[in-house]
């Protein structure tokens, strides 16, 4: 019998980069592009085949940009909001129409195959990952192109990242040993390292005049950010007079976003059924989605992946 291991998919990390490296050429008999289901299905296929999980889920976004992030630091991924509509519901991301038109085929492909796919109401998919990995009973891979998860591996707990920043065929596989060799910090001061040099993606500020460099001397010397904080307020601390101003300007900053930056890791996410499935769930729904859609080459190979995993 297999050893367990759970794959944790960054879904909407997936289907966005799915959307703009597979053409929009491909399309469904009725002409819709069908590109980003096409290309997530390749993904899983390949994934799966790479590292025969026995377990998998898609973790998905239900707030992408919670409001109590929002309430803490209000430019949180702001630059990512559409102009409110005209009826006053702001907080929409900026998705394409053609990619938008996809994600309900994207459930509906997943739920015929039987893959789980696991959200939390107020929570990103970043939170859902956290909560599952930090409680799985097993070795864990991440797959998604947000470093802000590196703050989740974990060697000793046997969890990792697969990184697919550079594309999912040459993803790095992110061990402590990888995160301290690249940032010279442990994937557990990553968060505070993330807090310290901002992120432009997220809309997080960082401490102005703090870069990668001297956020990893800070947490070298300190060792978290609350120890960094206390040498800034000991006038008798080694901080020098620089680095102290600067943290000290960033108070109000330093005191919020840790919250926002971190990833949850104990959401009420019920008991989801996370094994991933040797055959599709529901094959006659299956065929028909494939048919309608033209999605008849990936899903045969998901199908053949799947059926092809040690028992």
């Amino acid at each position: 019998m297999t050893a367990q291991r759970l794959m944790l998919l960054d879904t909407a990390s997936l289907y966005f980069r799915a959307f703009f490296g597979v053409p929009d050429s491909v399309r469904a008999p009725d002409g819709t592009p069908v590109n980003a289901v096409r290309g997530l299905l390749d993904f899983i296929s390949r994934l799966v085949e790479e590292y025969q999980p026995t377990d998998l889920v898609c973790c998905w976004d239900n707030d992408w940009r919670p409001q109590w992030r929002v309430d803490l630091i209000p430019t949180y991924k702001a630059h990512r909001v559409e102009a409110p509509r005209p009826d006053g519901i702001p907080d929409i991301e900026e998705v394409p129409d053609p990619l938008e038109a996809q994600i309900p085929v994207i459930v509906e492909v997943l739920d015929a195959f039987g893959i789980s796919i696991v959200g939390a109401d107020d929570y990103e998919a970043d939170d859902v990952i956290g909560t599952l990995a930090t409680n799985a009973t097993m070795p864990v891979d991440i797959v998604t192109g947000d470093r802000d998860l590196f703050q989740l591996v974990d060697d000793a707990a046997e969890v990792r990242v697969l990184y697919v920043a550079r594309g999912v065929a040459k993803h790095e596989r992110m061990t402590e040993h990888v995160v301290v060799e690249k940032y010279s910090v442990l994937p557990q001061q990553y968060a505070d390292f993330a807090t310290l040099r901002g992120d432009a993606s997220d809309g997080l500020p960082g401490v102005a005049g703090v870069g990668d460099k001297t956020a990893a001397s800070l947490l070298l010397s300190y060792g978290d950010l609350s120890g960094i904080r206390a040498a800034a307020a000991d006038p008798g601390s080694a901080l020098g007079p620089g680095p102290r101003g600067k943290i000290l300007a960033a108070a109000d900053y330093l005191e919020v976003a840790p919250t926002v930056v971190a990833v949850a890791r104990d959401i009420d996410l019920g008991t989801p059924d996370c094994t991933l499935p040797r055959s599709p769930k529901d094959p006659e729904a299956l065929a028909a989605l494939a048919e309608r859609w033209g999605l008849n080459s990936p899903v045969e190979r998901l199908t053949k992946v799947l059926a092809g995993l040690t028992p």
